[in-house]
């Protein structure tokens, strides 16, 4: 999307690890575009400690393997299902771990309730900060909106992998931008 979430979770992982503490950086297995490295725009980059699947027991992965770790960065957390989102919180209680998410909180078709992994983390969440980002008229963007071939697509998937045939782009866009690329003014 483009607003600087990865680069803003690898900044805190940074932060962490110059004060000698352990992060734990996972990412779903269904963001396949990097592997398993989590990738920024900008340059920076980092391999994950482990990828998850639909059916992770993303709790009991950390009580086993990264107990010690003072900090579980995830990304492209909109991914998650409901009861990962409800793992997390568990990490942060029972194993006294802190856990910061990143990820959009709204899928591109706008309206049918979102990602459901989003969903719950908004319910459960100690603390929201939004990051924003800009539009391509220089506005403030709100939408995550989907571009099949550069048209604007407004169903389909929630997870749509490239398969090299077609140009899939997702943008950041104000809700004017969103109106007149719908219109077919752009």
């Amino acid at each position: 999307m483009g607003c600087g979430k990865t680069m803003q979770l690898l900044q805190v992982a940074f932060n962490y690890e110059e004060r000698g503490h352990k992060v734990c950086v996972i990412k779903p297995r269904t963001d396949t575009k990097n592997g398993t490295k989590l990738l920024t725009r900008i340059g920076p980059e980092r391999e994950t400690d482990f990828c998850f699947d639909r059916s992770t027991d993303i709790f009991k992965e950390v009580s086993k393997k990264y107990k010690k770790v003072h900090c579980v960065l995830v990304d492209e957390a909109q991914f998650l299902t409901p009861a990962q989102a409800d793992q997390l919180m568990k990490i942060t209680i029972e194993l006294d771990i802190p856990v910061m998410a990143y990820g959009l909180r709204l899928n591109f078709r706008q309206q049918d309730g979102g990602f459901e992994g989003a969903t719950r983390l908004l319910q459960i969440a100690h603390d929201i900060e939004e990051i924003k980002t800009i539009c391509e008229c220089g506005h403030k963007a709100t939408l995550n909106c989907r571009f099949l071939d550069n048209k604007l697509m407004t169903d389909g998937p929630d997870i749509l992998i490239d398969d090299g045939k077609t140009k899939i782009e997702y943008r950041a866009l104000c809700p004017a931008c969103y109106e007149k690329h719908l219109k077919g003014d752009k």
